[in-house]
């Protein structure tokens, strides 16, 4: 297949979202990156800024069945996964699947559940399967989860554990709009529904072979190195308590490669990488208490690493 049909194919997702989502370009392209990658998307921000309207349209775009959970303090980790009901009738156990038994996810608010339940996503994120009862159910395919989250000290709200942050590929900020785009919104809502306008444009076996070509996609080994050196420095940065994990090189690694795809590239190059670092290593480090006290933030880290952090000379794969 041309890799230009593989963009253009991007593309036109991309189009069919902006209908629903007004002003948010480069969120939609971020988020349809980690599902063409086979990542998950953790998107923190303020109730009312268009996070669920953002899942709901991909949903449609891609043709995906979709489940959407509000997490609340009640929810438990059974609702979530399945549980096993038993049957007089034939005197056997049953499984009920739990709503993330779909294409995509959307866990709504999920900082305001139980840690309790908020781990029964580890295993389904990372190894695309839930165990109950001990046998082993495995997801369909494709498969990505959208969490929210309110910000942190918002009333109500838990701490993500680290192992849980560590399993979202990317972590977004939607944001108020600008001043024309919330006069888009407006119109856009004022006789119908902006989700009523997106049409399907691809369909899962689309999207599992899509994430078959990215995983193929070219990667220099001073890509690699270049990589790996940007994790080392937030390993070793003296505002940082804990750094980078080898899961976000591989992370950062993956959507680079969607990044080429989307540009018509079969490889990658450094700006892929400087691109989109942040959105995938921000909520991958804990700042330490120096860094607090000197009101350093972890995106400032980031940028100040990726500007020391020696840059590959390559623009095209060589050979």
């Amino acid at each position: 297949m041309n890799k230009n049909y593989y963009s253009d194919q991007i593309n036109s997702i991309v189009s069919e979202v902006k209908k629903a989502v007004i002003g948010k370009d480069a969120i939609i392209i971020k988020v349809l990156l980690a599902i063409l990658c086979k990542g998950h998307i953790l998107i923190e921000d303020i109730p009312g800024v268009g996070k669920t309207t953002l899942a709901l349209a991909f949903s449609k775009a891609l043709s995906l069945e979709h489940n959407r959970m509000q997490f609340t303090p009640d929810v438990l980790p059974s609702d979530v996964t399945g549980f096993s009901v038993y049957n007089k009738s034939n005197g056997k156990f049953e499984f009920r699947p739990g709503v993330a038994f779909c294409n995509l996810f959307l866990a709504d608010e999920i900082n305001r559940t139980s840690s309790k339940t908020q781990s029964a996503l580890l295993e389904l994120m990372e190894e695309k399967r839930i165990t109950v009862d001990g046998t082993t159910y495995k997801l369909p395919e494709p498969y990505t989860v959208i969490a929210t989250q309110n910000p942190i000290g918002s009333a109500g709200t838990h701490n993500l554990p680290d192992s849980q942050l560590d399993r979202f590929m990317i972590k977004l900020s939607m944001g108020y709009p600008d001043f024309a785009g919330e006069v888009a919104i407006l119109k856009s809502k004022y006789n119908s529904n902006p989700l009523d306008a997106v049409s399907a444009v691809a369909d899962a076996s689309f999207i599992t072979s899509l994430q078959e070509y990215i995983s193929n996609i070219y990667v220099d080994d001073r890509i690699y190195e270049y990589i790996v050196a940007i994790a080392a420095a937030t390993r070793n940065h003296p505002y940082i308590k804990l750094g980078v994990s080898p899961r976000g090189t591989l992370a950062l690694t993956q959507i680079a490669k969607g990044i080429a795809v989307a540009m018509g590239r079969d490889y990658v190059i450094p700006d892929d990488i400087s691109y989109i670092c942040g959105d995938v290593f921000e909520h991958r480090i804990i700042l330490n208490s120096k860094a607090k006290l000197s009101d350093v933030s972890a995106s400032e880290v980031i940028m100040e690493i990726l500007r020391t952090v020696p840059v590959p000379g390559i623009t095209a794969p060589q050979g």
